[in-house]
């Protein structure tokens, strides 16, 4: 009996009413395979009516063509070689002019404003712990960074991993909009670009244009997103749904009157150690 590969599980993941996009197998072992051996029966006998090529690794394989040409954004091109990542085997290919040598857009200020003032309230973190903060702290980090993003931005949101009863799929997506890393079909359709064009010049914090950029610095840089991949179109199973419309209108409101309301409870340490200790916690972790 003849030993055959089994080809990867094809994904689909919801975009826009007339596409839908096959999330592809990434290249590993499975091409040097596929170009040596067909199939290795337990006799010792080769079989070639088996295939080890799937369909998604060929998608990828056609995709990575179309998606070679150079990409010019933020004032760098793709091309230059700027060496390797420390500690990797990443070829930095462009080093965007993220901070300075740039115009900010209002977003990209916004964005900035509040990861830099959240970070220097951490400041007073010493200042004003307490044990009933320090708790809040702990809780909304569980609740909006495991149960909110984790949970449900990426795991049920991007992937559709599992289905949830709508009510409490919308309970854990507002949980995830409190841990201030933007609305539901902002970060979903991000992750999703993401995966379509993973590690390559088209993703939208590909590592190829250094550790900074893809960890940190491209939360910054929106006008770079749109230039790799355009409007949003690949998020119609979100947007068609009045929550999450609500949701993107009103979405600075939200943390806003998180804020509010733990300032209201627990005063100045609440506010640090809840809002604050708890935000700059999740932005670490996801970063």
């Amino acid at each position: 009996m003849a030993l055959i590969a089994a080809a990867p599980k094809a994904t689909f993941y919801p975009s826009s009413p007339s596409l839908y996009q096959i999330r592809p197998a990434r290249p590993n072992s499975i091409s040097t395979l596929s170009r040596t051996i067909s199939s290795i029966s337990l006799t010792g006998k080769v079989n070639s009516n088996a295939q080890f090529v799937s369909t998604p690794f060929l998608n990828w394989r056609n995709k990575s063509k179309r998606c070679s040409g150079s990409i010019s954004c933020s004032g760098a091109t793709f091309g230059e070689n700027y060496g390797k990542i420390l500690l990797s085997d990443v070829t930095v290919t462009r080093r965007p002019k993220v901070y300075l040598g740039r115009k900010w857009n209002s977003v990209d200020i916004a964005t900035g404003a509040v990861v830099l003032s959240m970070h220097v309230l951490c400041l007073f973190a010493p200042f004003t712990f307490n044990w009933p903060a320090f708790c809040v702290a702990l809780l909304l980090y569980v609740v909006t960074g495991l149960f909110g993003i984790t949970l449900s931005f990426h795991r049920n949101l991007a992937h559709r991993s599992f289905k949830l009863p709508k009510w409490l799929e919308y309970f854990f997506a507002y949980c995830g909009a409190q841990a201030m890393q933007g609305h539901p079909i902002d970060w979903v359709s991000t992750h999703r670009y993401h995966h379509q064009f993973c590690d390559s010049e088209r993703d939208p914090h590909s590592p190829l244009e250094g550790f900074w950029f893809s960890h940190i610095s491209w939360f910054f840089d929106t006008k770079s997103l749109i230039e790799k991949c355009g409007k949003p179109n690949n998020v119609s199973d979100l947007e068609k749904q009045p929550f999450y419309k609500f949701i993107e209108k009103t979405y600075a409101a939200h943390p806003i009157a998180l804020a509010v309301l733990l300032y209201a409870l627990g005063g100045f340490p609440f506010l640090v150690w809840g809002m604050v200790g708890g935000f700059a916690c999740i932005w670490r972790r996801l970063a």
